[in-house]
């Protein structure tokens, strides 16, 4: 088989293949993570969606499974100060779905949170001791960064724009993830929040890789060999793809987003605030059409959610109050198990760079 041509993830992760499964919270799990890894690639294992025992009990099973490198990820938002009044603009918002559902639109809120890396979970990777690292809007303060530095990992991070991408290398990366327009789920852009400068994936990729001097990983409405091959000509040296693998059975998605996922056509999604309180890519649902996508009522990530929980709990199976996060490429997706999936995303890739095939 033909060789790669960057070399450089490869060899810095320690793994066969340049495709990396991208962490999706609330998707992702241990049995996604151990078959992408046995394949070859990089599985990831997403941590926001966990507290710190489901974390440990997550890390416990893939370690059982694999003996590849893999990848943790979290999330490195701030947690923001209660704000009632905030609060009180988004509970007045929703509350007409709440009296039509029967539901109390003064009823307490639960959850709706999402931890960010802090020192228990640090603490956690240096008991592990994964090989890799990511982190999701931006970096973590400098002494868990070094915290983890010392247990060993290598670190990445998403950056949607350059001068994110120089952050992340000025502040200790090992290798950047460009995240396109296209991606699916939250983006990651931590140093602007303004969505309406942010870049596609064939104009930002090779900006990212003339910036800087570590590997940079294309991430982005990637779902078939073709945008691989088109990444690497781009000069990246990794993929990360998400949604392609949300097609496969060690996926955890309901049934609705599966099915939302399947007749998923080029421009059935879009960026939307209204789940979480943070700009995320997703299928286009009534909750969207009605209030959003991008509500100015929404209050901060992860906020927002607690709201919604109850909407999506009473409507379960309607998929109207679901976030169906998903990236631009869903159509080009195929249903197969996450092994076969990565090692027939890189068999064909190499086909299409010997020339064998044009077109797939």
């Amino acid at each position: 088989m033909m060789d790669w041509p960057d070399q450089r993830a490869i060899k810095l992760f320690g793994i066969e293949l340049p495709i990396i499964q991208a962490p999706m919270a609330g998707n992702t799990t241990p049995e996604m993570v151990i078959a992408v890894c046995e394949a070859g690639g990089l599985g990831s294992l997403a941590c926001a969606q966990y507290d710190l025992r489901q974390a440990s009990d997550a890390l416990t099973a893939v370690q059982a499974g694999t003996k590849g490198p893999y990848n943790v990820n979290f999330f490195c938002h701030t947690p923001p100060l209660p704000d009632p009044d905030a609060m009180r603009r988004w509970r007045a918002v929703l509350a007409p779905y709440y009296l039509a559902l029967g539901l109390d639109p003064e009823a307490a809120l639960t959850g709706g949170g999402r931890t960010p890396f802090d020192a228990d979970f640090c603490a956690l990777v240096e008991e592990f001791r994964p090989e890799i690292v990511s982190f999701h809007f931006g970096l973590p303060p400098e002494p868990l960064m070094h915290r983890v530095k010392a247990a060993g990992a290598k670190i990445i991070a998403s950056a949607t724009t350059v001068a994110e991408a120089r952050f992340l290398e000025a502040h200790g990366c090992d290798a950047v993830i460009a995240m396109g327009l296209e991606a699916g789920g939250h983006r990651g852009n931590f140093l602007s929040d303004d969505m309406a400068r942010q870049v596609g994936l064939f104009a930002l990729l090779p900006q990212v890789v003339d910036a800087v001097n570590v590997p940079v990983i294309a991430a982005g409405g990637i779902a078939d060999a073709r945008g691989i091959v088109a990444a690497f000509a781009l000069g990246a040296s990794a993929v990360q793809i998400g949604t392609a693998y949300l097609f496969t059975p060690e996926a955890k998605v309901p049934a609705v987003h599966r099915a939302a996922l399947s007749a998923a056509a080029d421009d059935a999604t879009a960026l939307t605030n209204v789940f979480t309180g943070r700009p995320a890519r997703g299928i286009v649902n009534r909750l969207m059409r009605e209030v959003g996508p991008m509500s100015a009522d929404a209050p901060e990530f992860p906020l927002a959610g607690a709201a919604i929980a109850p909407l999506r709990a009473t409507t379960e199976g309607s998929g109207d109050f679901v976030n169906l996060w998903s990236g631009q490429a869903a159509v080009l997706a195929k249903e197969m198990p996450a092994g076969a999936l990565t090692r027939e995303l890189a068999r064909k890739a190499i086909e299409i760079m010997e020339g064998k095939h044009f077109f797939l």
